[in-house]
């Protein structure tokens, strides 16, 4: 038999799109989150008022040992829940910016790749640029 604590903390987001999750790379995040089932680690930027009770939240569940997550619905529009292993917020031009990071397990994301990026450094360079291949040799490896 499992126990739920039904009165689980969280953090709900009511209406926009579903976050955007950067995976963060190898790093202190990762520390956050070992276990025996593989996680990572990922960064959600959120517009809100209420930045600093949002934060204040986070702590008060921490310091109870207890787990609070962001609950949302995601692109199929399915309520979907990610424990929250850090959070601060930020003041910007256009509001307060609340910084959550999550843990997603391995089957909770997909990698999508921004289409719309150019890398800019490939236009400084011309064919001429580039040494012929015959230029190299095979450095006498036995096959």
């Amino acid at each position: 038999m499992t126990l739920e604590n039904k009165n689980q903390e969280k953090i709900t987001i009511i209406e926009g799109p579903s976050p955007m999750f950067e995976l963060i790379p190898m790093g202190w995040a990762t520390s956050i989150v070992e276990g025996v089932v593989p996680a990572n680690v990922a960064l959600t930027r959120l517009r809100t008022f209420k930045g600093i009770e949002l934060v204040e939240r986070c702590h008060r569940s921490w310091r109870n040992q207890e787990v609070i997550n962001l609950e949302y619905r995601n692109q199929d529009g399915i309520a979907t829940e990610v424990p929250i292993v850090a959070a601060r917020f930020s003041d910007t031009e256009e509001g307060q910016m609340l910084l959550l990071w999550v843990r997603l397990s391995e089957s909770e994301f997909e990698i999508a790749f921004d289409e719309d990026f150019e890398d800019e450094d490939d236009d400084d360079f011309e064919d001429e640029d580039f040494e012929d291949d015959d230029d190299y040799d095979d450095f006498d490896m036995p096959y």
